[in-house]
């Protein structure tokens, strides 16, 4: 049966958090594990882990009293994530193997609940929090996570009729998404059960932009195409969370292999955009030494919202409207010349880089603007770009294939798709 990790503060949302538990139980064939992350214990025979096992478990004798309340929802998310990673990876007869998690709650339960799904959880497990803050801003708390987020339109303080349907559509949504995730890791199990025969695809991550997106299109149609490998390709929109969800999926050991065509996010951890991956972009593939091509692709443009949000230091520079919503802003030969040396000193990381790790540059255009006559052309930038890759890059065991063709260009993404293709079945 679907076990469904319920998450909350017992202290302060007790009668919602055994409402939503009920819910959840009137499904058939469905447990609950109710874990307490409140700041004072509760007595209740619902609670399944209570606060002081948490505390005294995973707590490190932290003076909970003593604790700031930013402190302490820090302190208790730190003593959920390794409550909850005991659960889903080393299981234990009291309780077994959890297929989903559910917390509700305001910004502090809400935060709590995000920081448990995001950190201690991998990428396909069930995650979903009820939150009054759950139409706002939620970038802080989805990160590069599947987090589901429900909002509860009142105020999670004191049980009525709204509250109720909202809370009882969440545990239907929960059971079910628990459900499907149990049949699936029931399916893979028998999949790869001995004497299947059955091989395993080969899992490509692709990173990709509006202004790369025919490349990428031909590049994923050849490669599940191809009669080297069975490919199963994922691709990835550069926004600064996609390029963080494909890393970790790297870490966590979800990709085989990489393209890593579009580049624009270090523009935007360099120029202040809005669409960072941070520092650590490009990392996640060295250190999992899988086959990585990088390009530089819509490496001439930094991202920001609508044209009255670009900060005034920008104002006077080459702007393009790609939507009423999206910004984007030329990069100049010296920002150019930052990206194709941040890019350059991550893949001289790599401990293994010889046949494992290419980068190719397009000189005929790294995006869809800035081909000849487009309104992003800028010659002197693109060549400040390739010149601090290649001369970055020297010595290195590191293939740097100049090319004289856009990046959009069909051919250009088959020879790039078939780079991979040949690390892929050479194995190194």
């Amino acid at each position: 049966m679907p076990n469904i990790l319920v998450l909350g503060t017992c202290d302060t949302k007790l009668p919602e958090l055994l409402y939503l538990r009920e819910e959840i139980l009137r499904h058939p064939d469905t447990s609950v594990t109710l874990i307490d992350v409140g700041r004072e214990h509760v007595d209740h025979p619902a609670i399944t882990i209570p606060q002081s096992e948490l505390v005294q478990k995973y707590g490190r004798n932290a003076p909970i009293a003593e604790l700031s309340r930013g402190e302490l929802n820090r302190h208790m998310a730190t003593c959920a994530k390794d409550a909850v990673k005991a659960l889903v990876y080393q299981p234990t007869g009291r309780i077994g193997a959890p297929h989903g998690i559910v917390s509700l709650g305001g910004s502090g339960g809400t935060s709590l609940a995000a920081a448990v799904m995001r950190e201690a959880l991998p990428l396909g497990f069930p995650k979903l929090i009820v939150s009054t803050i759950a139409s706002g801003d939620t970038g802080s708390i989805v990160g590069e996570a599947d987090i589901t987020l429900m909002y509860s339109v009142v105020d999670v303080a004191g049980l009525n009729e709204l509250l109720q349907k909202v809370l009882t559509n969440a545990a239907g949504a929960m059971v079910g998404m628990a459900g499907a995730y149990q049949r699936k890791l029931q399916e893979k199990k028998e999949t790869n059960g001995e004497g299947s025969g059955s091989k395993r695809k080969v899992r490509v991550g692709i990173t990709m932009f509006g202004v790369t997106t025919p490349c990428v299109d031909a590049m994923r149609a050849h490669l599940t195409a191809s009669k080297e490998a069975d490919f199963e390709v994922f691709v990835f929109h550069a926004t600064g969370h996609g390029g963080r969800a494909m890393e970790r999926l790297i870490e966590e050991g979800g990709l085989d292999a990489i393209i890593d065509l579009t580049t624009t996010e270090i523009c935007d951890h360099l120029c202040g955009g809005n669409m960072s991956a941070g520092p650590r972009r490009l990392e996640a593939a060295i250190k999992a030494e899988i086959p990585c091509v990088v390009s530089v692709g819509a490496t001439d443009m930094v991202n920001f919202g609508p044209r009255d949000t670009v900060p005034e230091r920008y104002r006077n520079r080459k702007l393009y409207e790609h939507n009423p919503s999206v910004t984007l802003m030329r990069t100049r030969a010296d920002e150019a010349r930052a990206v194709g040396t941040f890019i350059a000193d991550k893949l001289k990381m790599h401990k293994r880089a010889s046949g494992l790790v290419e980068v190719w540059l397009p000189n005929g255009g790294v995006s869809m603007i800035s081909e000849p006559g487009g309104p992003f052309e800028s010659r002197e930038a693109d060549a400040a770009l390739f010149t601090a890759v290649e001369q970055g890059l020297q010595g290195a065991p590191i293939r740097v294939v100049s090319d004289e063709r856009a990046i959009n260009d069909s051919s250009f993404a088959v020879d790039v798709a078939e780079a991979l293709v040949r690390m892929v079945r050479t194995g190194t």
